[in-house]
């Protein structure tokens, strides 16, 4: 399946790379070890992984990212290549998260071109001085892949920008996306390089490698995969627009684990997956859990955070110290507001100028004492819209200055140059505040890194001359269009494009009094201290601990071509249902009991016409003619559907409204329930119905005689599910004293008598056979939705009874390859219509005279 070539390298873990600090602060770490189940592949059946087994090796971490946390230049002195580690990568940070003998293998691109020659040399030396595993990416395939597809397509998009018109952005082109797609492949390569063990777990970040999941999860079916997102996730809107969309969203769902750092960005995921993919979530004990083919997919909301021992490190510098001295110097008597910021057209730098202007034009008193230093971070990527935002960035500087300044005072000093990170520390340090004006970023720590550096440290506090024990005080206007801005309670949030309320923030920061500060600053800092980057990779690597821990308790299959590829995961007993199997035991018993669910079973669900085909007939009539069998069709549908389309078959059996009606044959009458006779309560719960119908575009209301049904299936799928919920807490309430349930369904609510279902239907049915002399020795039951568990549940309880002379067979079958109580699956409905034709088919031809389904019960019996 894959090479173990690099396997000799595994235990060498680079000293460098434990250089950092520990991080203070520590969460409580709980071990999920996954058992094992060998016999699950006994058949000896490939499912995608049975080149992997268990060994000794300690815990593995591999970490997936675009680019690996190194740093690489040529040596002057010998030609050769020199690689170092980026003290200041999330990628390394977040090892203090993981427990201590976790061994850290990374995979990912260089930021530098490798020649052909030197690329075998050079990814055994990074491997055994780095455990870093390189992808090398020819120079077209990279250009297409990063600054293509990535930078020009999928950036913009998730930072809700569309390209409207050419001057907006590039508009989709497929030989992009063949390049992003050929690139993920690359790294899934790598990946499996490197992986030996079912132990590994694997945590994918960030959006250029969306689609990974699927490539590794084609190789191992039962691989370990978390992917976290670090840039906003658009609304559905906005997504929607992406030609490759559906892809996508399926490649992130064959992961175990997706974190994203808001609760906005998580809510347009699952809002996407519903519309787009008809996939719903539920909230189970505070997780979000995605159903995805037996599969739970789980969404971890959790904001990263800062390495606090690497800031303090490097605030105990002393070329920070110095640093400190200088600014102290040059700014002396100065209230100094900083920013730092990407040169890209989202960071809102022009704006957050424009609201510095806005502040000097209405507060003259502030003129000549309030400095705004921007800090400006190389661009990421190159374009005409780089460069539009760095010339309008330049203009507006010089226009202020022009304005308000004087010699020796600039409001604005902007610094376009590469900054070390002491001196970016230096400058949080003496600032009284830090504004971060994106209009739109998928995390930021410049806030985190900013109250870090304000509460300070002995050796800064010595420097900037501080009494030990002063107050420790900061500010911070921040954008709420920003990922971090929610966990900043003490922040002033603004709009960057209200220049008038960022103004007004600003003088509020700079004149606010001191004992307001330091609540702020307090708070602030204790939030940012404890849910640091080691919290973060921690509470993700327990989440994702938990999601794998049942992966050996259930069987794979592997489904799909290309990227629509996905694993089935089912329970070890659930299997397809054979036709022989059914038909062998069918042959040899005497009295069958057939149920039969209507609508996605014997009829598509999804069909315009709502009528059974005239094959569907014959093969029922062909099923009821053998007196053997008592079939039934077990419906919600009303009984004058059910009448008229099966007229044709005099001796079906046919239970309507979910058993409040029954009829044993064509002779016989329907015969209702007594179980409520009086329905007044429909003349409360109809105006309740009916008022959410007029407000929810795409409802109507389905009046069954036994019940009332609210269907939104062509109404849109939020709102529709949120008029739902509310509709169902409603109608609680207004029929809390009737004799009656409320129940949701998909797409519906439903109200209709208590003890209604088609369960229990089943069941009386059944006990009428038995108290009637015959009891069932073969019993089917085929169904596709919730209602059809309930019957599932009944029979295999029924078949336990003691009165039965002999356990029965028992096929239960649900439609489609998902969880369920049923032991069987068939794949859709013409699988279904085909297994019944093979029963009838296999009818004996000789049909010896039984009271099977000739004999009529009264509805007494079974009530």
């Amino acid at each position: 399946m894959f090479s173990r070539s690099c396997a000799n390298f595994i235990d060498l873990v680079a000293e460098n790379l434990d250089d950092i600090p520990p991080t203070p602060k520590t969460l409580p770490r709980v071990m999920t070890a996954p058992g094992i189940i060998n016999e699950l592949d006994g058949d000896g059946s490939a499912d995608g992984d049975s080149d992997v087994h268990l060994n000794g090796n300690r815990p593995r971490k591999i970490i997936v990212a675009n680019a690996l946390p190194l740093h690489a230049q040529v040596d002057a002195k010998n030609g050769g290549w020199c690689f170092s580690v980026d003290q200041d990568s999330l990628l390394v940070q977040m090892k203090d998260g993981f427990s201590p003998d976790t061994e850290v293998i990374y995979v990912g691109s260089l930021k530098v071109e490798i020649p052909t020659n030197e690329q075998d040399e050079v990814a055994q030396k990074l491997m055994k001085d780095f455990n870093c595993m390189p992808t090398f990416l020819p120079l077209d395939l990279q250009k297409k892949f990063y600054h293509g597809f990535c930078k020009q397509q999928l950036w913009p998009l998730f930072h809700y920008s569309l390209p409207l018109s050419p001057d907006h952005g590039d508009r989709f082109e497929r030989s992009l996306w063949n390049a992003y797609v050929k690139a993920n492949n690359i790294f899934a390569d790598k990946v499996m390089e490197v992986i030996n063990s079912d132990d590994d777990y694997v945590w994918i970040h960030d959006y250029h490698l969306m689609i990974l999941p699927t490539f590794l999860r084609r190789r191992l079916y039962r691989a370990k995969l978390g992917f976290f997102l670090h840039s906003p996730f658009p609304s559905s809107e906005i997504y929607r627009s992406l030609p490759v969309r559906d892809e996508i969203l399926r490649s992130l769902l064959n992961s175990d684990l997706i974190g994203f750092h808001t609760f906005d960005y998580a809510r347009h995921f699952l809002a996407c997956c519903s519309r787009m993919l008809g996939i719903d979530y539920e909230c189970k004990r505070g997780y979000i859990g995605l159903e995805y083919f037996g599969r739970t997919v789980n969404i971890k909301i959790l904001p990263v955070g800062v390495h606090m021992g690497r800031l303090q490190s490097v605030l105990n510098l002393p070329s920070a110290s110095t640093k400190v001295r200088q600014i102290q110097e040059q700014f002396k008597g100065k209230k100094l507001i900083v920013g730092v910021d990407d040169m890209d057209i989202f960071k809102g730098i022009s704006l957050k100028f424009l609201a510095v202007e806005q502040l000097l034009q209405r507060n003259s008193d502030l003129r000549g004492k309030v400095v705004l230093v921007q800090i400006v971070n190389p661009a990421r990527s190159t374009g005409k819209d780089v460069r539009e935002a760095k010339r309008e960035t330049y203009s507006t500087a010089k226009r202020i200055n022009d304005t308000y300044g004087f010699p020796g005072y600039d409001p604005v000093v902007l610094i376009d140059h590469g900054v070390p990170l002491y001196e970016k520390i230096a400058y949080y340090a003496v600032s009284e505040c830090c504004i971060v004006n994106a209009v739109r970023d998928g995390m930021n720590l410049v806030p985190y890194k900013y109250v870090v550096c304000r509460q300070g440290t002995p050796e800064l506090d010595e420097a900037m001359g501080m009494k030990e024990g002063s107050p420790r005080t900061s500010m911070l206007v921040v954008s709420e269009f920003i990922g971090c801005s929610p966990s900043l309670s003490g922040a002033i949030r603004v709009n960057p494009w209200d220049i008038d309320a960022v103004a007004d923030a600003l003088n509020v920061a700079v004149t606010i009094p001191d004992a307001e500060k330091q609540m702020r600053h307090e708070k602030h800092y204790k939030y940012v201290s404890s849910h640091d980057v080691a919290y973060w990779a921690r509470s993700f690597v327990q989440d994702l601990e938990r999601a794998c821990r049942d992966h050996y308790s259930k069987r794979c299959w592997g489904i799909g071509f290309g990227l629509g590829f996905k694993v089935v995961s089912l329970s070890p007993n659930f299997r397809k249902l054979s036709i022989d199997l059914v038909s062998s035991a069918y042959k040899r018993t005497n009295r069958r009991a057939i149920f039969l669910d209507y609508d996605g079973t014997i009829v598509p669900q999804a069909s315009m016409i709502k009528s059974p085909s005239p094959e569907v007939i014959s093969v029922l009539n062909n099923l009821c003619s053998d007196p053997k069998n008592t079939v039934f069709i077990v419906s919600g549908r009303e009984k004058s559907s059910l009448s008229e389309w099966f007229s044709p078959c005099d001796m079906l059996g046919l239970a309507a409204e979910h058993g409040y009606f029954i009829r044993w044959n064509k002779s016989s009458e329907w015969v209702s329930s007594t179980l409520l006779a009086d329905v007044d309560w429909k003349r409360m719960a109809e105006p309740v119905m009916q008022l959410y119908t007029e407000r929810t575009d795409g409802s109507f209301i389905e009046s069954k005689e036994s019940a009332l049904v609210w269907n939104h299936q062509d109404a849109d799928p939020d709102f529709g599910t949120c008029q739902a919920k509310e509709l169902l807490d409603h109608l609680e309430n207004v029929l809390a004293n009737e004799p009656v349930e409320v129940k949701r369904g998909q797409h519906i609510v439903e109200v209709k008598p208590q003890g209604v279902s088609k369960g229990l239907v089943v069941e009386k049915l059944f006990s009428s056979m038995v108290s009637n002399g015959n009891p069932p020795d073969y019993i089917m039951c085929i169904g596709d939705d919730r209602s059809d568990e309930d019957m599932f549940e009944s029979i295999m309880s029924a078949s336990c009874s003691p009165l039965l002379p002999a356990v029965p067979e028992i096929f239960a079958c649900t439609v489609g390859q998902k969880p369920s109580k049923a032991k069987y699956f068939l794949d859709d409905n013409v699988d279904v219509v085909k297994m019944l034709d093979g029963l009838a088919t296999a009818s004996s031809c000789q049909r010896p005279r039984n009271n099977g389904s000739n004999i009529q019960f009264s509805f007494e019996t079974i009530s």
